[in-house]
């Protein structure tokens, strides 16, 4: 063999001794900051729309444990009411048992009875009716008692259920929380931001009335942290804290976007004022309008409550609170 051959030979066993011994696949590169920030705003974005369901969840399960209440409320009377209306007709069983189903005829009808004998009709008429209605009100009263009760198991039964769901809500938002943070590490080297002071936004603005007073409130929370379903005082989530800025005022929100939406007066961007409600696509954001185009929300999971102009996204609508 020749030497040319034998050295050909020895670089192709080399070449295929190297292929070998290399790693199977490239390292994939870290990703960029801008990436991470990419991945960060995603993940926000979808946690804060579970949140909402989440929030949501929470208010129906209230809703039903106020229903229940009201119907335990009334199971009470009614059940007192059908047991004297079941007494009554337990009485009257009695009584026609003793003396007998002709013998109150028999007593109207025969000499010393009433005078003439329409009256004796007539009285005879009259205790019909009164029996009859003592019936039909035990029959009412068991039939309003029987219908409130399935009513109240269905309320409960509705209830239980919704408690499981916000239970494995519960583990998904932890869940994807974890994953959150970890990605926000990554970008930023902490999870969540540094506490900041409310007065680094400035004063709020002269306004009067209840507006004013969720206004100020807006203001004051600005710098503590996002906290899924809180309304504050120390942490809030994006409706938790336009409730509280609201409920500092006089009124009352439910703890959800969709539900605020429906529950204010639709307006125009024009027409926007401090204290009104900037809602978000899709439903799943809410934020206070505080005037010149700024709004002060809770942004999402990892940071503060801020304010900042209201073009942050697609705009749903603007709410005005009743």
């Amino acid at each position: 063999m020749s030497s040319l051959r034998i050295l050909l030979r020895s670089l192709a066993v080399a070449g295929l001794s190297a292929a070998l011994l290399a790693p199977a696949s490239v390292a994939r590169a870290e990703p960029t900051p801008a990436e991470l920030t990419k991945q960060i705003e995603k993940s926000s974005t979808e946690l804060e729309r579970i949140v909402e369901s989440y929030n949501k969840l929470n208010e129906e399960i209230k809703a039903n444990k106020a229903t229940a209440a009201t119907l335990q409320a009334k199971i009470g009377p009614l059940q007192e009411q059908a047991e004297r209306s079941r007494a009554d007709v337990g009485v009257l069983a009695a009584t026609a048992y003793k003396t007998g189903g002709m013998r109150t005829v028999q007593a109207l009808l025969e000499p010393g009875g009433p005078a003439t004998l329409p009256d004796r009709l007539g009285t005879l008429d009259q205790l019909t009716r009164q029996r009859q209605q003592t019936i039909s009100g035990f029959t009412e009263s068991q039939r309003r008692l029987i219908d409130q009760k399935t009513r109240l198991d269905a309320t409960l039964a509705r209830e239980a259920a919704q408690a499981r769901q916000l239970t494995a809500g519960k583990k998904k938002i932890e869940a994807d929380l974890a994953r959150l943070y970890e990605l926000r590490r990554k970008a930023y080297g902490r999870a969540t931001e540094a506490p900041a002071r409310s007065s680094s936004a400035g004063s709020a603005p002269a306004v009067s009335g209840s507006a004013g007073v969720a206004v100020r409130y807006a203001y004051g929370a600005i710098g503590k942290p996002y906290g899924y379903g809180d309304d504050g005082p120390g942490s809030y989530d994006c409706s938790g804290l336009t409730l509280a800025a609201w409920r500092a005022a006089g009124k009352s929100l439910p703890h959800n976007a969709a539900m605020q939406w429906n529950a204010t007066s639709r307006i125009s961007r024009g027409s926007l004022q401090p204290g009104d409600l900037v809602f978000y696509s899709g439903l799943g954001h809410v934020a206070l309008y505080v005037g010149g185009g700024q709004i002060i929300d809770a942004p999402s999971a990892g940071r503060n409550v801020n304010k900042r102009d209201m073009d942050i996204m697609s705009i749903a609508g603007y709410g005005r609170v009743r």
